[in-house]
């Protein structure tokens, strides 16, 4: 059961989840794949050359095997930490939970929200990633970047304003929970 979930007040449901982008994994997936690819490739002996004398091949396969763990490592949290990140609108507030062994969190009322800002790059906006920037009443902003799909992020914030304000006018949600 995700942080989200486990902690909901009575009468509260989840509304929309996002998580962060892809992209915040790009870069170490990358290098993650190069370090295996190489690592088996010296694990192997470097087929296909003469580099390596074949009384020293044991230290090929040790030099491959590290590349090949670190490789693996990055990769593995590279996931982790993207998937340690949970980011829920419900029908009364804004969550936001960072972390896995230690925890951050921020939460903060509908009714205390004053304004919520989206900026998207020109990547941001090709590959669907942005920062969200909540402010609250009388409080600091707080961004919250390479969030996937900011925009409906944005749009379910301002549409659970909207049932609070006026419950019977606002329509349901166009879009299905993720």
């Amino acid at each position: 059961m995700s942080y989200i979930d486990h902690n909901l007040i009575p009468g509260e449901q989840v509304i929309y989840r996002t998580r962060l982008h892809w992209i915040v994994i790009f870069w170490h997936l990358v290098f993650g794949l190069i370090l295996v690819a190489v690592g088996v490739y010296v694990a192997a002996g470097m087929p296909g050359t003469s580099v390596i004398q074949p009384d020293q091949a044991h230290y090929a396969r040790i030099g491959g095997a590290v590349l090949l763990g670190i490789g693996l490592l990055l990769i593995i949290i590279s996931f982790v930490r993207r998937n340690s990140v949970e980011m829920a609108v419900t029908n009364k507030r804004v969550t936001v939970k960072v972390g896995l062994v230690s925890r951050s969190t921020e939460e903060m009322m509908l009714t205390r929200i004053e304004s919520i800002m989206v900026d998207q790059s020109l990547m941001g906006r090709m590959f669907g990633f942005g920062t969200i920037t909540l402010r609250g009443v009388g409080g600091t902003p707080d961004p919250f970047p390479r969030i996937s799909h900011p925009l409906e992020f944005r749009r379910q914030v301002q549409h659970q304003l909207d049932l609070i304000q006026s419950p019977a006018a606002a329509p349901p949600p166009t879009k299905p929970l993720q």
